[in-house]
């Protein structure tokens, strides 16, 4: 095949792209620059598409012996990642932006220049596998769970997962990676892996936040409406949040409070006990499937709500308005923007962008 290799600067993205070149395909490297004000230097794991990622890419296509370009994606990453991301949180949602970026960007934006330059598919680093099923193309978990990212690719399409090629997801362990990288002599074999969101280097989300939408002084309240505490922007608070509450009033029980809801339009924040941001339900509105789409109305499946979070055994409900899940057990601190990803065992069966929560604990309870 044509392959599009997506090389970070990283090891896994290195790594994939020689599997890639060894399996005989025609191969060529690609860096997507994503900002035009990146830092010149990462600092340990933070931070990505920096110069030096640019360069290390580079050097690794160069070792490779394979065509190396440079694409600038930096305007679509602007507008379909990080004004998504300010967006969702002054809508008091709690955005993922891995999920965004994959979507849009690495598997919609290269995907599609990808295809309209005559490559059969794009070839990244990422840690899940693709199965040829009875019904077609299904998306499954990588081998190592412990780097398991089917998750962030929930977002995949069937006509995306038809041009795309995972050469690590059958890896049994990261340190398989690093060693090949090694022998092949590529430098980036003990490369700190990317955390945090790309964008906010530093991981002060709040700070980050405050430059871009500004800060406006709101309430805190309990569950009952009772002020407890005031902010300075509502935009700074995610559900489940426990630390920088900075509460004038505390619990009549003396137990620390977290946030259950943050509410954009009055610029209220809701905070209360742990155990009321246990959620019986969840669902939403906007919904892809990876593969074939479920034949029922309702179905057994598995829920996850974060990249490492564990899978929850659960009833999903599909309709025309949208999917709605009840776990087994309640869910703990999920928030509306969240990404919800099915499973049934290893496989994908799609995601939805989580709309609406149901509390577990009444008000009052």
């Amino acid at each position: 095949m044509r392959i599009l290799a997506a090389m970070s600067g990283g090891v896994d993205s290195a790594v994939a792209a020689a599997r890639a070149v060894e399996a005989g395909h025609d191969v060529v490297g690609v860096h997507l620059a994503l900002s035009r004000a990146g830092g010149t230097l990462r600092t340990g794991s933070r931070g990505c598409c920096t110069i030096e990622d640019a360069l290390d890419a580079r050097r690794a296509a160069d070792l490779l012996g394979i065509p190396f370009y440079v694409w600038d994606f930096s305007e679509r990453f602007r507008d379909d990642v990080i004004d998504d991301f300010i967006a969702e949180y002054q809508a008091g949602r709690t955005p993922n932006p891995c999920m965004r970026c994959n979507e849009k960007i690495k598997f919609a934006a290269l995907l599609e220049r990808a295809i309209e330059l005559g490559f059969d598919a794009v070839c990244t680093g990422h840690y899940a596998t693709l199965v040829d099923g009875e019904q077609g193309l299904e998306l499954h978990r990588a081998s190592d769970n412990a780097k398991d990212q089917s998750y962030v690719l929930g977002v995949l399409t069937t006509e995306q997962l038809a041009h795309t090629y995972f050469p690590l997801g059958t890896t049994p362990s990261k340190a398989i990676v690093r060693a090949e990288a090694e022998a092949r002599g590529l430098t980036v074999a003990q490369k700190p892996d990317s955390h945090d969101i790309c964008f906010i280097p530093d991981g002060d989300t709040r700070g980050w936040l405050a430059e871009k939408v500004g800060t406006a002084t709101g309430e805190i309240v309990d569950r009952s409406g009772a002020v407890v505490g005031s902010h300075e922007g509502a935009h700074g608070f995610t559900v489940g949040q426990r630390r920088g509450l900075k509460l004038g009033v505390p619990a009549s029980d003396g137990k620390p409070r977290f946030v259950l809801e943050v509410r954009p339009v009055s610029n209220t924040v809701v905070v209360g006990p742990k155990e009321a941001l246990a959620i019986a339900e969840i669902a939403g509105e906007r919904f892809s499937w990876a593969g074939a789409a479920p034949t029922e109305e309702s179905f057994a499946c598995h829920v996850q709500i974060r990249a490492h979070s564990e899978p929850v055994a659960a009833e999903a409900f599909v309709s025309d308005d949208g999917v709605r899940v009840v776990p087994e057990m309640p869910l703990d601190g999920v928030a509306p923007g969240q990404t919800a990803v099915l499973y049934l065992g290893t496989r994908v069966l799609g995601q939805f962008t989580i709309d609406t929560t149901v509390s577990a604990v009444p008000v009052g309870a």
